[in-house]
């Protein structure tokens, strides 16, 4: 690894922290009536220094024979805490059998699945780093991340749903097809990636079986995995998250054991999960940091059980197993709740009151609220606000605050962070002011994989991220977005990026320029819109040729919902285009669209 980072240091920063609180209280004394929006939100609990290795084991011996997580759609499989850490342990000792070594990328490519998790706790007792795959992504997309962060194994389904995972990884790596049964046994010329795991029922050229891999473990390779714990620290990275930018090229997020840990556990603390345990219905994916945090580290924390309803959202799968696994919170995007409504309206199903229903990816409406709180009985709605480069969570609802604050608010700072907000030439706005978020603190990014110049762009030497989020704070620490210094649409709780799309779309034989952005959407908040200009204007482009020419190269929430042809954009007199004026400019072709749905 060649990343040169400040690494994060819990001691150090405490230091410095307290110093830039002194100055800063001095400051504001001497200026009186001017209150610059910064807030450090102190808790006296000290944060954990453990890794997610020593969480695991502290888990299993706290709540031993605990539901750790059940998988509804796998038989309603469960395992106990400590069965996680055993079978943990197993693929942890097979892994570093396969002559792979500490620091290593390991990939995960899959939907909620047992596996999942358990690979994702081996990796961290191994002393690897997880690398969180989307399992929508084409074979280019896949590979461009492999190559990125050099992964040197992958552990995946054999297919999910029409993503034929094992077969596209034979294309990728065709000595695969030619290698025995079972073994691993082959020559890959092309990118770092040496072992792939799949986890069926059956045995495959090339790949090594997922659970053939946890049987031959020796009692002595487990004890083994133990000794290493002390050898992993807190401070070391653990999890990459693949983000964006404006460049539409992936960035790899490097997340700390530490960080990870410590926002989990405070996600639960404002849920109160410490004094009741829980049962979450995760409807959010583990591919995520909603999943890898709030759900995975906030539950070994305070003894969560994780209930998945699905490998992938399904409301009615999810409503069925609220009601059969007693579940007393739920997980979700705002879409994932719109509906969830909608189908328990359709299935009318004998709901029990649940305690509290989490959202993150955008603002709930007041409908929303009104129907999460009313059809699907639940008591507490509370919202989420953080970026994958935060390790999840910046922002979330107090326990004492109402269902209706998540409409405008997305919660109070998170404990032990400090946030501010500054103008464009780095300056504090007042409190009340719009201007953009930073974010220090535990929680912040280690940096972005081998990118020191990315990571200078949004993280300074101070340690204080640039979110790109154009926000409003508070006095009392209680924060609400007021746009986007991003271009980014969030679709359905999902970050997409408008350049990736448009550079792909600029391929088309036919067309001479495109440009993207969000178009508001009841249900998944925006949808992607694509504006195109044509080289032959006799030509028509429809959204289904469109659909046709992105399958199978774009995941399919990239391609576009709304398909605009126009004659040309409106500019800036230095010829940049001028986005925020299409929704006016273009509102009459915007809704011929929304009706040819």
């Amino acid at each position: 690894m060649t990343l040169k980072l400040i690494q994060y240091k819990p001691k150090i920063f405490r230091i410095l922290n307290q110093k830039f609180t002194r100055n800063f209280s001095l400051s504001l004394k001497s200026q009186n009536e001017r209150k610059p929006s910064y807030y450090h939100r102190i808790e006296n609990e000290k944060l954990k220094y453990l890794t997610f290795g020593q969480l695991l084991k502290s888990s299993a011996e706290k709540f031993a024979n605990r539901q750790a997580l059940v998988s509804c759609a796998e038989n309603n499989r469960s395992i106990t805490f400590a069965e996680a850490l055993d079978k943990s342990d197993r693929l942890a000792s097979g892994l570093l059998n396969l002559g792979l070594e500490k620091g290593d990328r390991v990939g995960i490519w899959s939907p909620n699945y047992e596996f999942w998790y358990i690979s994702m706790m081996a990796t961290a007792r191994a002393g690897f780093v997880c690398v969180a795959l989307n399992p929508a992504y084409t074979l280019s997309e896949l590979e461009y991340r492999i190559e990125k962060v050099d992964i040197k194994a992958i552990i995946s389904p054999e297919i999910f749903r029409k993503q034929k995972h094992y077969e596209m990884l034979s294309n990728l790596i065709p000595a695969m097809k030619d290698a025995k049964t079972g073994s691993s046994n082959w020559q890959n010329s092309k990118n770092t990636l040496s072992k792939v795991i799949i986890n069926s029922d059956k045995l495959l050229p090339g790949a090594i079986n997922f659970n053939e891999l946890l049987k031959i473990s020796t009692e002595n390779d487990v004890k083994k995995i133990e000794e290493i714990q002390s050898k992993i620290s807190p401070d070391d990275g653990c999890n990459i998250q693949f983000t964006s930018g404006t460049t539409g090229k992936s960035k790899a997020a490097l997340l700390s054991h530490f960080s990870m840990i410590n926002n989990g556990y405070d996600i639960g603390i404002r849920h109160e999960f410490d004094k009741k345990p829980a049962r979450i219905c995760v409807n959010v994916p583990f591919f995520h940091v909603y999943g890898c945090v709030a759900a995975i580290a906030n539950s070994l924390c305070h003894g969560a059980t994780l209930v998945l309803p699905a490998p992938h959202f399904s409301p009615e799968d999810a409503l069925k197993a609220i009601v059969k696994e007693k579940c007393t919170a739920i997980y979700g995007t705002p879409t994932m709740f719109v509906d969830l409504v909608a189908k328990q309206k359709e299935l009318k199903l004998n709901l029990p009151e649940i305690p509290i229903a989490n959202t993150g990816g955008s603002i709930c409406t007041p409908q929303l609220v009104k129907d999460v709180t009313g059809i699907l009985k639940v008591k507490k709605f509370r919202s989420f606000y953080g970026l994958t480069e935060t390790s999840a969570i910046a922002f979330q609802s107090l326990p004492e605050d109402s269902s209706q604050s998540v409409e405008d608010y997305v919660g109070t700072v998170s404990n032990n962070l400090e946030v501010k907000v500054i103008d464009r030439d780095g300056n504090l706005v007042k409190f009340g002011e719009p201007g953009e978020l930073c974010v220090r603190g535990y929680s912040v990014m280690l940096g972005y994989w081998n990118d020191e110049v990315k990571t200078k762009e949004v993280l300074g030497e101070d340690r204080w991220l640039k979110t790109g989020d154009q926000f409003i704070l508070n006095e009392n620490g209680v924060g609400k977005i007021s746009g986007r210094y991003k271009e980014m649409i969030i679709r359905g709780g999902e970050n997409l990026f408008p350049r990736e799309i448009e550079d792909f779309l600029n391929t088309h034989e036919d067309i001479l320029e495109t440009h993207v952005i969000g178009i508001p959407d009841e249900r998944m908040g925006e949808e992607v819109g694509a504006f195109i200009r044509v080289k032959d204007k006799t030509k028509k482009l429809t959204r289904e040729e469109i659909k046709k020419f992105c399958k199978g190269k774009l995941s399919h929430f990239k391609i576009p919902r709304y398909v605009i042809i126009v004659d040309e954009f409106p500019k800036t007199t230095s010829g940049k285009i001028q986005k925020f004026k299409f929704p006016e400019m273009y509102a009459k072709e915007i809704e011929e669209a929304k009706l040819q749905k």
